[in-house]
């Protein structure tokens, strides 16, 4: 049985020149670009600032969308923080990022989307840890990676459940393997989340 569900693919800026950063999004036909970014903007790479890069994107042919207000995972909103931590479950029941999930699914729907933030590997980032958890059910999700190739969605789960070290102990021998992804998460997202200092935390 053929799976029906639409496309979505995620990129890491990283390093890259902007010549090889557009070269990678056409080896993979992406139409658009959805940035994901809290703050838009590169302190060593002018190019992936948010008004250089759309307008480069846009020579390109490609479509230029900032979400980064709505999926972003450095947050305004003070509800999201624990301890000065933001809590990723915290941020995904948000009424923003929830619009914001469904803006990515009305332009899947409509052409081949890359959610774009900073990170090279997709285990480093929300875009992974935070956005996709919510919408591994509802795509085929694909990580471009740095030589070019594609670490579909679930091998980068196999990949977080080995990193992260999450297993079957003696007081929980029947956990599933979905329970096991799931502890995954919820570890390395403590992990990456955005500190705030206390001056920083929203009030």
């Amino acid at each position: 049985m053929s799976d029906k569900r639409h496309a979505l693919f995620t990129i890491g800026h990283t390093n890259y020149s902007l010549d090889a950063f557009v070269a990678l999004l056409k080896q993979h036909s992406i139409a658009a670009v959805v940035d994901v970014r809290s703050q838009p903007y590169s302190r060593r790479l002018d190019h992936f600032n948010r008004e250089s890069l759309a307008a480069e994107l846009d020579s390109a042919g490609i479509k230029y969308v900032f979400l980064g207000q709505e999926l972003g995972a450095r947050r305004d909103e003070a509800e999201c923080y624990m301890d000065g931590h933001a809590a990723y479950q915290r941020i995904a029941n948000l009424p923003k990022f929830q619009e914001g999930l469904a803006r990515v699914r009305r332009l899947a729907a409509r052409c081949r989307i890359a959610l774009m933030c900073a990170e090279k590997d997709p285990l480093d980032c929300h875009r992974t840890i935070l956005i996709c958890r919510q919408l591994r059910d509802e795509f085929q999700i694909k990580h471009i990676l740095a030589d070019g190739s594609l670490e579909d969605h679930a091998e980068s789960e196999r990949r977080l459940v080995r990193q992260m070290g999450v297993s079957r102990t003696l007081f929980e021998p029947n956990l599933s393997a979905e329970d096991l992804i799931q502890q995954a998460y919820d570890k390395r997202a403590e992990q990456i989340a955005y500190r705030a200092n206390e001056e920083e935390v929203p009030q």
